[in-house]
């Protein structure tokens, strides 16, 4: 019998999903409960003046009023990311002034959410409005501080060692490029509850990516010893890299339960969601290419604007990814980057699906194709040209980025030979040439992304039960990507366990020793090599007892993997099962169990080919996505259901990307999509059938040869979309256009095109 690694395994956390439901923070109650609701900003930027809260607490069910003041104990929220400066740390309530709207500035306890959210409209604050920045080329120029102490709106600033030479290129093309604000809308806004035992632990239930990493930000906040502090991370709805962080709202629940003596809970509504939960992208770009007229690129340089919010989270390092992957699959030396993260008067940046790496191949491949319109070449073609040859050792990119595999231009023909390209080009032309309403756009995208970019360990074990089964332990925390059923399999594959009798337990500090947060499409490579490697030692250590029973040497004593039996080498007849080696262990009070964290050399790096087809409204400038063709090299699939599964979600949010989704905030700061009905949420209506064709260039960084998948599809997604819009109506005059390309956007492209052309 094969393994079952690399087989089409269904998920088994779905029937309980589909059936009796998860088990979310939301659905957890707890004797005595109380609830929380924030106060928050109307002002993008304002002095606080006067906060009365007279009436507030004169109304019914309330508990306790808290401002900043009552916070004067608690420890400082510790920064997102080393390096930023002291002045701009995050703060639970503003004390002195806003800088958001929708920045919490009260937090009323009440024994109902409804009470608490009616005495929070009786709280009377008054503000002095400053100065509004909200684009971020207008704060890098630092005419107005946000942080006055800081003395500088500037957050991070990155560089290469030398700008990119451009004097011997025969064709040189610039552009501006926007990554826009995009939410991450997760199904399951933000949501906590805390309480404190009677020994005095904290306990808190959160809907986050790490349990360990949000037990760290609360011990150190409320200045505990690391085991007086348990955190619990239940089902979740949803995550995207913009739950990578227990933020300040939620991490204060544990001061209220204190204060008032009962458990505390918050549930954001989805206003608050849209308006306070830290959102994603916010990179302006302007990007430079140059090559020959045979299309060989020779010089690329990009400088990049990084909007890092209100108060500088994970966004305000997310250039320092789209650096490391500046070159993309491409063969050049000749390369240069800056960027400088800036604070604005909107929602904190933090890292939403592919965090800085989808920002790079938009840039490199829209300018490729920008290139390729610009000296009359097929841009099929010139990728063949430049794109790096098949490597399967370590290689060097010019920007300095050692990647570990690739074969990007298979990964092209194979796309290519999928979307029947040379057919979709000669519909392209007949429709040109017959002056059609709706032309065809193909779009193309070869990217290579990073995964496990920012290192650290993962956790795993697997412990022999006393019937015979397994418990699995990981410190990585799902939220939608199959780690039950993925993790089973690995250990069923090791041990010949089957799968039903493998149980998975994860997302609570109390059971698995350590962990680290899901984040930048890490859990195979890291969690699931650490599983792979703890299932080694608990085999190990049941040769032991094996050997025992059976009479024999252990260097003799072999596991039979596909019936789950261990015997002597050579002689299969007489065995015995895990079932005989627990009773066994049972009887000499003997646990038996491996356990193992997982440090990968390096990061790997994905990479693979999209293909985009649209149809272009030239009347009306209607989008529509008619095909999407998408080869992901992610190495080893381990389930290649679940693999595929991922792809598909997230070429779904780079499509959105591409055509709808955008926070968008007016001069003064206010937003003006702050719900469902202003802000699109991209759903099935509006996507095709995806085409999938697999490719596996297994990687050597991990035992498994298993890259990251969960983010590949948003990042091949974005820029082939892209490009193929542009490509619809790059006849008509269009060579460049923003995201998202709207109706609106496309239609006055061409408008702008044809008064360019006529004049």
């Amino acid at each position: 019998m094969g393994s079952i690694l690399g087989n089409r395994v269904e998920r088994v956390e779905d029937p309980r999903f589909l059936t009796t439901g998860g088990d979310y923070v939301a659905d957890l109650h707890f004797d005595d409960e109380a609830h929380v609701a924030y106060v928050r900003s109307p002002y993008a930027h304002a002095e606080i003046t006067t906060i009365d809260l007279d009436e507030a607490r004169e109304a019914p069910g309330v508990l306790a009023i808290f401002t900043a003041a009552d916070f004067a104990g608690l420890k400082p929220i510790p920064a997102a990311r080393p390096g930023i400066p002291e002045a701009m740390g995050q703060v639970v309530l503003a004390s002195d002034r806003v800088r958001y709207v929708g920045q919490a500035v009260v937090a009323v306890v009440a024994e109902t959410q409804a009470q608490a959210i009616d005495a929070s409209e009786l709280v009377f604050v008054d503000y002095e409005a400053l100065p509004v920045v909200v684009d971020v080329e207008k704060s890098i120029r630092n005419d107005d501080l946000l942080f006055p102490d800081a003395g500088t709106n500037h957050v991070l600033e990155l560089a290469s060692p030398s700008r990119a030479d451009f004097s011997g290129c025969e064709v040189v093309v610039d552009e501006r490029i926007v990554n826009q604000r995009l939410s991450g809308a997760p199904m399951e806004a933000r949501v906590g509850a805390a309480y404190w035992t009677e020994d005095g632990r904290l306990v808190h239930y959160s809907a986050c990516q790490g349990a360990h990493p949000t037990k760290v930000l609360l011990a150190t906040i409320f200045d505990l010893p690391a085991d007086r502090v348990r955190v619990v991370v239940p089902d979740m709805g949803g995550g995207f890299g913009v739950k990578s962080r227990t933020y300040p709202e939620e991490a204060a629940l544990g001061f209220y339960a204190k204060a008032v003596g009962r458990p505390v809970r918050w549930t954001e509504t989805r206003t608050e969601n849209f308006l306070a939960m830290p959102q994603g992208r916010g990179q302006v770009q302007y990007a430079k290419l140059g090559g020959t007229r045979d299309g060989r690129i020779t010089a690329y340089q990009l400088d990049v604007i990084q909007d890092a919010g209100a108060y500088p989270m994970t966004g305000s390092i997310l250039h320092g990814m789209t650096m490391r992957m500046t070159n993309g699959c491409y063969d050049i030396a000749n390369v240069g980057f800056t960027g400088t993260s800036t604070v604005t008067n909107t929602t904190s940046i933090t890292a939403y699906r592919g965090a800085g790496r989808p920002e790079a191949a938009v840039a490199i491949e829209r300018m490729v194709d920008r290139f390729a319109l610009e000296i009359g070449m097929d841009p099929a073609e010139v990728r063949r040209i430049n794109l790096i040859p098949k490597f399967l050792e370590k290689y060097t990119t010019g920007i300095g980025t050692p990647y570990d595999v690739g074969d990007f231009p298979e990964s092209l023909e194979r796309a290519l030979q999928q979307a029947g390209y040379d057919e979709l080009r000669a519909e392209q032309q007949r429709r040109r040439e017959a002056g059609d309403v709706k032309q065809l756009g193909i779009g193309i995208a070869t990217y290579v992304e990073i995964t496990s970019g920012v290192g650290g360990s993962e956790f795993g074990s697997v412990e022999l039960q006393p019937d015979g089964s397994l418990v699995v332990r990981s410190g990585a925390t799902p939220y939608g990507q199959g780690h039950v059923t993925t993790w089973a399999m690995i250990v069923a594959d090791r041990t010949g366990v089957p799968i039903d009798r493998i149980r998975v337990i994860h997302g609570d500090t109390d059971q698995v020793r350590t962990g680290g947060l899901t984040v930048g499409s890490r859990s195979v490579q890291l969690g699931g090599s650490a599983i792979a490697a703890a299932s080694t030692k608990l085999i190990d250590a049941a040769r032991d007892r094996a050997a025992q029973l059976l009479e024999a040497a252990k260097e003799d004593v072999v596991l039979d993997d596909a019936g789950g039996v261990f015997h002597v080498a050579g002689t299969p007849a007489r065995s015995v099962a895990w079932a005989e080696i627990a009773a066994a262990a049972v009887a000499d009070g003997v646990e038996l169990a491996g356990d193992h964290d997982f440090e990968a050399e390096m990061p790997t790096f994905p990479f693979g080919t999209h293909v985009a087809v649209v149809e272009v409204d030239t009347d009306t400038g209607r989008t529509e996505l008619i095909r999407h063709i998408a080869c992901d090299d992610a190495g080893n699939l381990l389930n290649p259901l679940i693999a595929d599964g991922q792809v598909h979600g997230g070429i779904a949010q780079g499509v959105a990307q591409a055509l709808m989704e955008e926070i968008v905030y007016d001069e003064d700061g206010i937003p003006k999509t702050a719900n469902f009905a202003d802000y699109p949420v991209i759903s099935s209506a509006e996507l095709p059938s995806f085409e999938i064709v697999h490719m596996s260039t297994p990687t050597w960084v991990n035992e498994l040869g298993a890259k990251g998948v969960g983010e590949s599809g948003t990042i091949g997604g974005i820029p082939s979309v892209y490009n193929a819009i542009i490509d619809a109506v790059s006849h008509l005059g269009v060579k460049h256009m923003t995201m998202p390309c709207s109706p609106e956007k496309v239609w006055q492209a061409i408008q702008s095109a044809r008064v360019h052309v006529v004049s």
